[in-house]
């Protein structure tokens, strides 16, 4: 496989699944066969590109019944595929518990269901639960959506002691970069926060910013990413420009054709 990234706050509206939308199709434009996955009950990003996936026909088929990934996996219109999600998810912790069997169930279906490199890009639930740390037990990389407000700086602070906390377990550094979303110029405290931010993480923090933009809230409920929905806007220039960011780092890899060896 290639990269593997996770996309995660500990807190919700900071834009995760706008993000992993909008990061796949600017993928896919460059030519790219991304992998999204959908790990939260909620369904929204299942709900954008793939709506009315049922139970056995989404992620949750996998934990319970040991469907393999790729029986699930619905192809994109932009171009990729989508494994859902579906709200059975939820019954996810109560059901298997959190030992580390559960939290490396992701890990390995994804591992025997692809060939080929190609970027991953895993959209979790707001919750530290089973879920969100098999997202993270599966990749190499987390990406932290953070919206310009204090109390998603604060979720992304303790989500940095959680990171820490998991090297015990993973024996490795995650690693991770910090990205601001909805991001207001003419606002004082978007300011503040992105030099408090550049203080607590220099280079982890993203160069790129993502802009408040009507035409970012828009484009999910048209069920289309940005790129679709309006190509010329700052929104499709901050994730094409994110994009490349991520890319010129090394802290994602575009796919090669499918069927290369990993």
């Amino acid at each position: 496989m290639g990269t593997r990234l996770t996309v995660f706050n500990q807190k919700g509206g900071v834009g995760k699944t706008t993000t992993v939308l909008n990061l796949g199709a600017a993928l896919a434009r460059r030519g790219g066969v991304p992998l999204l996955v959908d790990l939260d009950a909620q369904s929204h990003l299942s709900s954008i590109l793939n709506p009315g996936a049922s139970s056995g026909e989404s992620l949750f088929a996998y934990f319970n019944a040991g469907r393999p990934l790729k029986e699930v996996a619905r192809p994109i219109r932009f171009g990729g595929e989508l494994i859902p999600a579906h709200m059975e998810l939820i019954k996810v912790d109560s059901l298997f518990g959190k030992g580390p069997d559960i939290l490396n169930r992701l890990k390995q279906g994804l591992d025997a269901g692809w060939e080929g490199k190609r970027p991953v890009l895993i959209d979790c639930c707001p919750m530290l639960g089973v879920l969100s740390l098999s997202g993270i037990f599966a990749s190499e990389r987390v990406l932290i959506p953070i919206s310009t407000d204090y109390l998603a700086l604060r979720a992304a602070l303790a989500l940095e002691n959680t990171l820490r906390a998991l090297e015990h377990v993973l024996k490795r550094r995650v690693e991770r970069r910090y990205l601001l979303t909805r991001f207001d110029s003419r606002r004082r405290m978007s300011h503040d926060i992105a030099r408090q931010l550049a203080s607590r993480f220099g280079a982890e923090l993203c160069q790129t910013r993502i802009t408040e933009a009507v035409s970012l809230a828009e484009s999910p409920m048209l069920g289309k990413d940005i790129f679709s929905h309006a190509p010329n806007s700052r929104g499709a220039q901050d994730y094409s420009g994110l994009l490349e960011e991520l890319l010129s780092s090394g802290f994602l890899e575009a796919s090669s054709a499918p069927g290369a060896t990993c």
